[in-house]
């Protein structure tokens, strides 16, 4: 089997992956350009501009929409699925990043009366900008590659 009919054979798993990685890529860069500083965590890590989450669902739901049909179950339950976790990237865990800040600053001020072993993760969450960029960035993908290149 060639590189391309393993791509497109596993295209459900092998063009969300691909977004997801872009988008990853897309942080790290940006994070470097709004820093001034390498992290590599930046490559797999949540949180940050654009989406991967995002990214990988909505990819996920266009590839079922071309390849199925936009009025199949597949598609519907891609979109479902979709919508719950950029959701919840841009709410709960949004919110969540926000609580962590707030109390690794609380904890900073006790003045070692409290302690944590570790500052909780701040960057875990979305603004709703990102969660959108990274819709539009799987949708790119899956029509480049559902579109364009097959």
């Amino acid at each position: 089997m060639t590189f391309h009919e393993f791509f497109f054979t596993y295209q459900f798993l092998t063009i969300p992956f691909v977004a997801w990685v872009s988008a990853q890529a897309l942080k790290f860069l940006f994070d470097i350009i709004a820093s001034r500083q390498i992290d590599i965590r930046r490559l797999v890590g949540s949180g940050g501009m654009p989406s991967s989450h995002s990214a990988f669902v909505v990819s996920l739901a266009t590839v079922f929409g071309i390849s199925e049909g936009f009025e199949s179950a597949a598609f519907g339950l891609a979109m479902a699925f979709a919508s719950i976790v950029m959701y919840d990237a841009a709410g709960v865990r949004r919110a969540t990043g926000k609580q962590a800040m707030v109390l690794n600053r609380m904890f900073h001020h006790t003045k070692g009366e409290l302690h944590l072993e570790e500052e909780l993760k701040e960057l875990i969450g979305h603004t709703p900008f990102e969660v959108i960029a990274g819709a539009l960035l799987g949708i790119a993908f899956a029509l480049l590659f559902m579109v364009v290149i097959k």
